[in-house]
């Protein structure tokens, strides 16, 4: 009886998986390293979208749930924060989604990106918007709340629009290299 890759019908690129590892790499380092949300915040949301079109949406889907945990873990989220890691999970995967979408229903793919970065970047805002703020009320005092809602809010807007920003920079250098 044969086991290899060919009879199980399991195809493993190394080229891919190494992408995935070095992308990942940076989504679960750079929070010990930059404790700055006007810093990390759109080099992971760069990232996310560089794993999209580098790896897949599957790998893209995975990494949304690594960057907010390791920020969670390594300072840059405070500890009080942990009930609302869910939902800058999701806010990632709604930001991912997005520019999936949007680049693959877009007859110019260029268009495409850039609707998927700033439909994404308002729809992660908003979820992010309402989400904490309903569960900051919930869960923390009031002054503290405040400030967490605003962290949450328009600042999570433009480190989306930063970060597909710094992605369409990447990808371009990548295609021609």
């Amino acid at each position: 009886m044969k086991y290899s890759n060919e009879t199980a019908g399991v195809f493993i690129n190394s080229r891919t998986i190494s992408q995935f590892l070095s992308l990942a790499g940076i989504a679960i380092i750079l929070p010990f390293f930059i404790h700055s949300q006007w810093f990390a915040g759109p080099i992971i949301n760069a990232v996310l979208i560089i794993t999209l079109f580098m790896v897949g949406v599957r790998s893209a889907f995975v990494l949304c749930l690594v960057p907010s945990m390791m920020a969670l873990s390594g300072g840059l989220l405070p500890a009080i924060l942990a009930p609302v890691v869910p939902f800058i999970m999701i806010g990632n995967v709604i930001l991912v989604l997005s520019v999936d979408w949007f680049y693959n229903n877009f007859k110019n793919s260029s268009h495409g990106y850039w609707a998927g970065v700033f439909v994404g970047a308002i729809l992660k805002f908003v979820f992010l918007y309402f989400s904490v703020g309903f569960i900051g009320n919930l869960l923390i005092k009031q002054e503290l709340a405040v400030k967490i809602a605003r962290m949450m809010s328009w600042p999570q807007l433009a480190t989306a629009l930063a970060g597909g920003i710094m992605a369409w920079i990447v990808l371009k250098w990548l295609k021609r290299a």
